[in-house]
This record gives C-alpha cells, sequence and structure tokens, in this order.
C-alpha cells in the first residue's frame, strides 16, 4: 500500500500517518522530520533548509526529491509507504510518479483559523523536546523543569505565510490527484479517532 497525505500545516498530517503506518505495517516517510534530522546534525543541506523553514518557504524539489528517492529504496518500506508532506508541488508529484505508484491520496481538510491555532499554540521542550499546546497545558516549564519554546516556524506570522505558500505551490495538487481519481478528502477538523476511522474506511475499500 502506498499512499500520500495532503493537507495545510496543522492539519493533522503527522497524527494520522503514524496511526495508519503502524495500523497497515507501512513505512512512514515525513520529510519534515527527515529534514529536522539533518538540521539538527548540521549538515550543509541542514543549514540551507533551516533558513528556508524559518520563513515559511519551501525547500527546492530537487533536495527533497534525492531524499525521498533514497528513503524509499530501504527495506521497511518493501510492503509500502505513506508519505507525510510530501509532494508538495506538481513537479514533485509528476518526479514521483516516475519513481513509484501511489494507490491513494488523503486530503485533510481544515478551516485556516483552527489550522493558524493549533500550530501558533504549540510549545516544546528545550530539553527532552516533549510537545505540548497552550489550550491544555499554560505552564512555563515542561514537566522535566526545562523551560518551554515557541518554534519559529510556528508562529504566527511564520504561520500565515505557509498558508500562503501552501495555497499556491500545494493545493495544486489536489486538482491533480483528483483528476487522476485517486483523491479522497476527509475532514481534519473532527477528533482523532474520527479522522482515523474516515480514512481507514477509504483506504480499506
Amino acid at each position: 500500500m502506498k499512499l500520500i497525505f495532503l493537507g495545510p500545516p496543522g492539519a493533522g498530517k503527522g497524527t494520522q500517518a503514524v496511526k495508519i503506518a503502524a495500523r497497515f505495517g507501512i513505512a512512514h516517510i515525513s520529510t519534515g522530520d527527515m529534514l529536522r534530522a539533518e538540521m539538527r546534525e548540521g549538515t550543509e543541506l541542514g543549514k540551507a533548509a533551516k533558513g528556508l523553514i524559518d520563513r515559511g518557504e519551501l525547500v527546492p524539489d530537487d533536495v527533497i526529491l534525492g531524499m525521498v528517492k533514497n528513503r524509499i529504496q530501504q527495506d521497511d518500506c518493501k510492503n509500502g509507504f505513506l508519505f507525510d508532506g510530501f509532494p508538495r508541488t506538481i513537479a514533485q508529484a509528476e518526479a514521483l510518479e516516475a519513481i513509484s505508484a501511489i494507490d491513494h491520496v488523503i486530503n485533510i481538510d481544515v478551516p485556516v483559523e483552527t489550522l493558524i491555532r493549533r500550530i501558533s499554540g504549540r510549545r516544546m521542550c528545550s530539553a527532552c523536546g516533549a510537545g505540548y499546546h497552550v489550550s491544555t497545558y499554560a505552564e512555563p516549564n515542561c514537566t522535566c523543569g526545562a523551560a518551554l519554546y515557541q518554534r519559529d516556524d510556528d508562529k504566527e506570522e511564520t504561520v500565515r505565510n505557509r498558508l500562503v505558500v501552501y495555497e499556491r505551490s500545494t493545493k495544486p495538487l489536489i486538482d491533480y490527484y483528483q483528476k487522476k481519481g485517486l483523491l479522497h478528502t476527509v475532514n481534519g477538523n473532527a477528533d482523532i479517532d474520527t479522522v482515523d476511522a474516515e480514512i481507514r474506511a477509504v483506504i480499506s475499500k
């Protein structure tokens, strides 16, 4: 099974991807996580990507495609994989077609103001990396005692820019996959289990 999860930043793609990948025994591939690993390690790619991501801009196609091609050749992708955050442009989608067929494309739809609340309310622990949201945890420090902080790409101005970039670059993918008969849109404004059930119903047909 080979899946793509589409949707704007904050739509819950990562949360749903983890659940679906575990249930069906396929690899969860997050290009965002791959880039963040490069940034943590301080590689040349990581340094270049950080500047772009902090401004809410997209990393160039050739960089992403190189990472993706290497990733899907690994052993854990033999039973299939789920892309979370890729492709982001028509050019990436066309390049992916040359590498691998796709079974289903899930578009997780969420209202813009909900997305801004979700993302700008995120907080991360500076020591252990635990994640929180101001709507459910208002303390300034993590349970481990270290200070919480807001990632640069979670700040409201950057979030709004990310959504503009998404509308311009990624939303055309919805039409692209619709025309290919692969697209299924689900309501991402529901609770996590309801969204999960809707996705499972789609891909189990």
